[in-house]
Order: structure tokens, then C-alpha cells, then sequence
């Protein structure tokens, strides 16, 4: 039995909560499985339509995280066959006491602190004390390795994704009708935060609309930065050429994602927050749609240089022009496209579940 530890799970949405989610139906497949999850108002349709046990707990945070503890160690006392503890975040494993086998999956943002630094030190008394940790792409495994993780405990293994599911043709209808008379389409799906940097692709916007009069950038998310963004698209007088959308269904972002040409997430290093892979890198590649990605951080793990997209320094404005320019020139994007569907197979979690299985 696979016992589950996480903070981020569905009905909940986000990277995180689909990479859990994965995991744990794929784990469910080789045997039983348990899941403890914090609470959601919504959980209980989501929860009985699944075929392993959920339990959520709930409560303000910091109580939160103690009663969760509590539970799972009275949990592992009463229940001697859990074979393996797997945890979303080092702190899921802050308080659990038990010489269980241990995973930890790592992502790089919630370990990118100071070397010798109280949080550095409380991050290393957990994960030198497991017996694997899963970093999510080569990137983070070699952060982990900088700020004192032991390196013989890590292995990287990239997030998994499900199948396609076939677009409707209403779908693909009103996608096209809302990128009508738009012949080069970029498009980003993301969380506007200052990490993601659509601050510099609006900038070249800018510059690429001389070039390309029928451009347009569809910025499809929610998050801290959007009226910051909003405002620079105002000043920079792009509002023909910027769209911004959020409470659209997950059919219509896939139809926009499948008429666009490329996605673009040319990501930084924004104080500790870093891009520790990129899963959207690998969705759009499911509809054939190759991307650009920046150099700092995940990128290079689901993006292949000059195959299935281009890897640019997000710092440099000039990059991320010549990368746009690049791949709309010549309609070199169609050629990087064919590639990416194949290429995206190797994430499907039929695959992704092998590497766990080496470990489990």
C-alpha cells in the first residue's frame, strides 16, 4: 500500500494538484492507495468518483498542518502494510514519524533557500533523511545538490500527462473565431506572477507588431501581476495585439492552445521563485504546438533546443525577439511542431510511472 501526504491536490487547480492527481490514480493501478489531502469546500463530489481512499483535513494552516501529522502518524501505527510514504513537499514530512520508506518529490522553488539559512537547514534535516527524492527536472536536482542535499538520495523524474482528449468542434470553432484575421498567434497558460515574465513578451510585442502587423499574444491565467500587465499593454498602446482571458472552461483553453503557433513562457529567476520544469511546455506539445522557454530554471528539460522549440535567456529582450522572429520566419514553427507531438509521448504517465516503479 502507497501512502500519500499533499498539500496540493484536486478539485483544487494548478500544476501541482494535476501532478499529484496523476501520481496517485497511476499508483492506484499497482496497488492500493491512501491519500491524505487538505481540505476542499468542494471536495466530496471529486472525492467519490475516484477508486482509492481520500481523506482531507481541514482547518486554519498552521493547526492544519499539526492535526494532518497527528492523523497520518496514528494512521501508520494502526496500518502495518503501508509500504511507502510519498510526499508533494518537504514540509508533508516535517512531523511524520515513522522509519517507513520515504520519497519526497522536490520542484525548486519551496527549497531555493540561502545555504545555512534556518529554512535551508530545516529543508535538509527532512531530505537527507528520506530515502529518495524526486526532483522534477535536471535543474532542480542540481539546486538540490548546491544547497546540501545528498546527491546519491536523488533522481530526477519529469511531471506526467494524460492523453489528449479530442477538441470539439464548437471548440476549435470559437477558438478560431476569437484569433480570426490573426496569422502569427503566441500564446501563454500560466499564473501572471514576475517569474513568468510576460512582462518581456509584451515589451516585444512591441517590437514584433512592425514586423508582423496580425500578431497577437493570448495571456490565459490569474494571478498577482495581471493588472500590472494590463496597464503596460495600456501604456505601450497594445491593445489590439495583447488579449487577456481567465474564466474560460479547460476545452476552450485547449482549443485556443491547438489554434495558436507557439507558447511562450521565457521564464526567470525572480528572487527564490524559480521555473522548476514547465509541465505546459509538454501540454501544448500534445497539440503539436512547439514553445519558447527561458534558460533559467526547467525549461530545457521539456523543451529540446532546435527540435521542439528554442530555450532563450529570459533576461534578454533582444533573445526573446529574435526567438519569436525566429520561429514565425519562414513558418518554421510548422516544422518545430511535427516534432513536438511525438516528443510529448515520452511524458504520458503509462511512461512517467516506469521511473517510479524503480524506486517504489
Amino acid at each position: 500500500m502507497y501512502l500519500i501526504i499533499t498539500r496540493t491536490f484536486p478539485p483544487d487547480v494548478g500544476g501541482m494538484q494535476n501532478l499529484m492527481w496523476g501520481l496517485a490514480r497511476s499508483l492506484s493501478k499497482l496497488d492500493m492507495v491512501k491519500v491524505f489531502a487538505d481540505y476542499h469546500e468542494d471536495h466530496k463530489t471529486f472525492d467519490d468518483k475516484v477508486s482509492f481512499t481520500i481523506e482531507r483535513v481541514s482547518g486554519i494552516k498552521l493547526l492544519r498542518k499539526y492535526r494532518k501529522s497527528l492523523l497520518i502518524n496514528e494512521y501508520l501505527n494502526e496500518n502495518k502494510n503501508v509500504n511507502c510514504i510519498i510526499a508533494d513537499h518537504w514540509k508533508s514530512l516535517e512531523l511524520i514519524k515513522s522509519p517507513k520508506k520515504k520519497i519526497c518529490l522536490i520542484h525548486s522553488k519551496e527549497i531555493n533557500h540561502p545555504k545555512g539559512s534556518r529554512l535551508n537547514k530545516k529543508v535538509l534535516e527532512v531530505l537527507n533523511n528520506v530515502d529518495h527524492v524526486v526532483a522534477n527536472s535536471n535543474f532542480t536536482k542540481n539546486l538540490a545538490v548546491s544547497l546540501g542535499v545528498e546527491e546519491k538520495r536523488l533522481i530526477v523524474i519529469n511531471p506526467g500527462v494524460d492523453p489528449v482528449e479530442e477538441i470539439s468542434k464548437d471548440d476549435l470553432k470559437q477558438a478560431e473565431e476569437m484569433l480570426r484575421g490573426k496569422k502569427q498567434r503566441l500564446i501563454t497558460v500560466s499564473r501572471f506572477d514576475k517569474r513568468k515574465n510576460h512582462e518581456k513578451v509584451i515589451m516585444a510585442i512591441r517590437n514584433l507588431k512592425e514586423k508582423y502587423p496580425d500578431i497577437t499574444y493570448t495571456c490565459i491565467g490569474y494571478g498577482d501581476e495581471e493588472e500590472n500587465l494590463k496597464k503596460l499593454v495600456i501604456e505601450l498602446k497594445l491593445d489590439k495585439y495583447v488579449v487577456f482571458l481567465s474564466d474560460i472552461s479547460n476545452e476552450l483553453k485547449n482549443a485556443i492552445i491547438a489554434k495558436s503557433n507557439i507558447f511562450i513562457m521565457p521564464s526567470i529567476i525572480h528572487k527564490s521563485s524559480v521555473e522548476g520544469f514547465g509541465i505546459s511546455f509538454i501540454e501544448a506539445a500534445q497539440y503539436g504546438i512547439p514553445s519558447i522557454g527561458g534558460k533559467d530554471g526547467g525549461a530545457s528539460d521539456a523543451i529540446v533546443h532546435n527540435k521542439t522549440g528554442l530555450i532563450c535567456d529570459g533576461n534578454s529582450l533582444d533573445e526573446i525577439y529574435s526567438s519569436i522572429d525566429s520561429l514565425f520566419e519562414g513558418n518554421k514553427y510548422i516544422e518545430f511542431g511535427k516534432e513536438c507531438k511525438s516528443h510529448s509521448e515520452n511524458f504520458l504517465w503509462d511512461k512517467i510511472i516506469e521511473n517510479y516503479k524503480g524506486i517504489l
